[in-house]
């Protein structure tokens, strides 16, 4: 192999350093720990770990803790002299207030805004009901009503937010923040919400699809958390699914990987929302499924759901109305076909779904594992689990915070969150010109 220019005899000693500190960052957000465990852990001198402690801590962004109790870690042993126990080791903690994220989920009928720490607990939450129909100059206006709300409720300045992550139900351009044709957000086709939010909160922003934000935020915060082939499925007015290919989204080449709710199950089939035959909202959407119970129920089917029922008597009633039972059991074997279609492509270990339709609970589950398992390869399905998310309403605000932390964990993302700890706040947002570039840097590591 050859190089058109010759490679570098020196190291990059910031690189090298920044790399560190961002591994030593990574280690305190898991839990508190030493000194002494951190130069273990990350094969570091006791030097080397005190230097990048000193910075952080002048940062604000870690702070001692305490001295490890009695008899926990490697501190704790005796003393050759005398036998005597050595003074217990201080313990580091990553100081979660030293930086605020504002966290987004937006449904076809509903706004979330919550204020998290760095773990990505929240402070304060505001939720209304709100339709996407709407339309961007009516969202985004509640949506800065909301950051207002839980800022003040909260005590936090918008100068100490790092940043926004937004989820929306459609597809997203990554690079650029648009919605591209999305079937369950109309009026929004092309819209640039990246730079709509920015725009409307002042605040960098990132943006993804609802389901991308669901994957990440199982692995991060869910049951299957640490799986690196995972795919999260949201099943709700629309059905869309996060694919997580060792450790890593897998977004495509413009964001529109995991549109699961639009492949055909039956190509002759009814024509869903996207104008597809037979696609998999057309069978079991959640407004689908309220129509062919309403539908049944006419027809002289035996059930106890009033007359004009909802998909909130369908779910309360899922494993004890007879009516309610069979359309749900229907709609997991429809979902079902779609899942081994997934687990024969990508042979994740797991597939969790999650989303309105998730709480109609286990009758819904066992024909989903029934239709997927039957029909999917055993090399791809003896290992695969499929479960329902543990997450429930909190999927996508965990997963938009940890979209941030993603960023906010590289080195670039690392000086902005100096910035902000250090009291400068976050940069700036002008109203940006069009295409927007992304506010955040790719990631470097972990899921970008």
């Amino acid at each position: 192999m050859t190089y058109s220019t010759p490679l570098p005899d020196t190291l990059d000693l910031a690189a090298i350093r920044a790399r560190n500190t961002l591994l030593l960052l990574g280690r305190l957000w898991q839990g508190d720990r030493a000194r002494v465990d951190l130069a273990r852990e990350l094969g570091l001198s006791r030097s080397a770990i005190s230097s990048i402690v000193t910075e952080l801590m002048d940062a604000g962004l870690i702070h001692e803790a305490g001295q490890r109790a009695a008899g926990q870690g490697a501190a704790g042993r005796a003393s050759g002299g005398g036998g005597t126990v050595g003074r217990r080791a201080t313990l580091l903690a990553l100081n979660a207030r030293a930086a605020h994220l504002l966290a987004v989920d937006l449904g076809a009928s509903h706004a979330r805004v919550d204020l998290m720490d760095l773990r990505c607990v929240t402070r304060a939450t505001r939720t209304v009901p709100h339709e996407i129909l709407c339309g961007p100059a009516a969202t985004y206006a509640l949506l800065a009503d909301l950051t207002q709300a839980v800022l003040t409720e909260a005590g936090v300045r918008r100068a100490q937010v790092a940043g926004v992550g937004a989820g929306v139900p459609g597809p997203v351009d990554h690079a650029t923040g648009r919605v591209v044709q999305p079937p369950n957000m109309p009026g929004w086709d092309g819209e640039n919400v990246m730079a709509g939010l920015e725009k409307a909160l002042g605040l960098p922003t990132r943006v993804d699809n609802d389901a991308n934000l669901g994957a990440l935020a199982e692995t991060r915060f869910g049951a299957h958390r640490g799986a690196l082939d995972l795919i999260y499925v949201k099943a709700a007015t629309g059905i869309g699914a996060g694919v997580l290919l060792g450790g890593r989204l897998h977004r495509g080449v413009r964001g529109g990987a995991g549109e699961i709710g639009h492949i055909s199950i039956n190509e002759q089939g009814p024509v869903g929302r996207s104008g597809n035959p037979g696609s998999l909202e057309s069978y079991a959407a959640a407004q689908v499924l309220v129509e062919t119970a309403a539908a049944r129920r006419a027809a002289g089917m035996p059930t106890a759901l009033p007359a004009s029922l909802t998909l909130a008597d369908l779910i309360a009633q899922a494993n004890t109305d007879p009516l309610a039972r069979a359309v749900w059991a229907e709609a997991g074997h429809h979902l079902g076909l779609a899942i081994s279609t997934a687990l024969n492509l990508f042979n994740p270990s797991a597939v969790v779904i999650g989303g309105r339709l998730a709480q109609a609970g286990e009758v819904f589950l066992d024909a989903v594992r029934e239709s997927a398992l039957s029909r999917t390869m055993r090399i791809n399905a003896d290992r695969a689990l499929i479960d329902l998310s543990t997450l429930g309403a909190d999927a996508a605000v965990l997963g938009a915070g940890a979209m941030l932390l993603d960023h906010l964990f590289t080195p670039a993302g690392l000086r902005h969150l100096y910035g902000v700890a250090a009291g400068r706040g976050p940069p700036h947002v002008p109203p940006p010109a069009s295409p927007a570039a992304p506010a955040f840097p790719n990631s470097f590591g972990g899921t970008p």
